[in-house]
C-alpha cells in the first residue's frame, strides 16, 4: 500500500495571531480539494488555538512545534500533549535542529516528548539531521543511524510504523542550500533501513520520511519523485500561501 505523502509547514518563530489569520485566510482557498496529501500547518504556540478552530472543517491539520513528556508539573514554559490535544493538535515536530542547537535537547528528550505525543495520540514528526561537519567528514549516515534509534526507542513495530521522521540535513535550514534529490533518497532510504533493522518490514514499509531544509515550489516535485521520500518539512516557504499550496500540489 502506498504511503500517503504528509506536507507540512513549521512556521518556527513567525507570526502573530493577526498575521496567522491573514496567512490562514489566503491559504485555505488556495489547497481546498487537494486529496491524498496530509497538509499540516506548525504555528507558533500563541496561533495554535486559532489555527485549529480556522481549518476545522478543511482538509488541513495541525501540529504544534514541540511538546512536553508530562501531563502536567512544573515545567514553566512548556506545554503538555493533553494541552495541545484539547486544542484539536493532530501532530507534534520534535528534536527540531533548532530546538538541539539552542535549547540542549538531546536525543533522550527526543525520544520521552514522542512517546508522551503518541500515547496521547498526536503523531510526533521526529526530526533528525548531520551538520556540514558531519556531512563533509562522510559519517552523516551513521550520525543520523544513531539519531533514528535513540528516537525510537521503547516504541512498538507497529507504533514506529505510525511516526513521521523529518531528514533534515542542518546545513540546508534556512541556508538556501538544498540537498540534491539523490542525497535526499540516500539518506531517506537509510533511515528506513534502520528502521527495519530495528523494527520489521512493515513499520519500515508505513512509516513516513519527509524532507526538509530550503523546500521550495522549484524542488518539490523532484524530491517527491524519489522512492523513500514521502513529503516535506517546509520553513521559510511555508510562511507564503503561495509558495506553501504550490508545495503541496506538487502533483500538478
Amino acid at each position: 500500500m502506498p504511503r500517503r505523502p504528509i506536507i507540512a509547514g513549521n512556521w518556527k518563530m513567525n507570526k502573530t495571531v493577526a498575521e496567522a489569520k491573514e496567512l490562514v485566510n489566503e491559504f485555505i482557498p488556495l489547497v481546498n480539494g487537494v486529496g491524498d496529501v496530509d497538509i499540516v500547518l506548525c504555528p507558533p504556540a500563541t496561533a495554535l488555538q486559532f489555527v485549529t478552530s480556522a481549518v476545522k472543517d478543511t482538509n488541513i491539520d495541525v501540529g504544534s512545534q514541540n511538546v512536553h513528556w508530562e501531563d502536567s508539573g512544573a515545567f514553566t514554559g512548556e506545554i503538555a500533549p493533553p494541552m495541545l490535544k484539547e486544542l484539536g493538535v493532530k501532530y507534534a515536530i520534535i528534536g527540531h535542529s533548532e530546538r538541539r542547537e539552542y535549547f540542549g535537547e538531546t536525543d533522550e528528550g527526543v525520544n520521552k516528548r514522542a512517546r508522551a505525543a503518541l500515547k496521547a495520540d498526536i503523531i510526533p514528526i521526529i526530526c533528525v539531521g548531520e551538520s556540514l561537519e558531519t556531512r563533509e567528514k562522510g559519517d552523516y549516515l551513521g550520525f543520523v543511524a544513531g539519531q533514528v534509534k535513540a528516537a525510537l526507542n521503547g516504541f512498538s513495530n507497529e507504533e514506529i510504523g505510525k511516526l513521521v521522521i523529518a531528514y533534515e540535513p542542518i546545513w540546508a535550514i534556512g541556508t538556501g542550500k538544498t540537498a540534491t534529490f539523490e542525497q535526499a533518497e540516500e539518506v531517506c532510504a537509510h533511515i528506513r533501513k534502520i528502521v527495519a533493522d530495528i523494527a520489521d518490514k512493515s513499520a519500515a514499509d508505513a512509516i513516513r520520511i519527509q524532507y526538509g531544509g530550503s523546500v521550495k515550489p522549484a524542488t518539490i516535485a523532484g524530491l517527491m519523485e524519489k522512492e523513500n521520500v514521502d513529503g516535506a518539512l517546509v520553513g521559510g516557504a511555508a510562511l507564503k500561501a503561495n509558495d506553501f499550496s504550490q508545495i503541496v500540489k506538487f502533483k500538478g
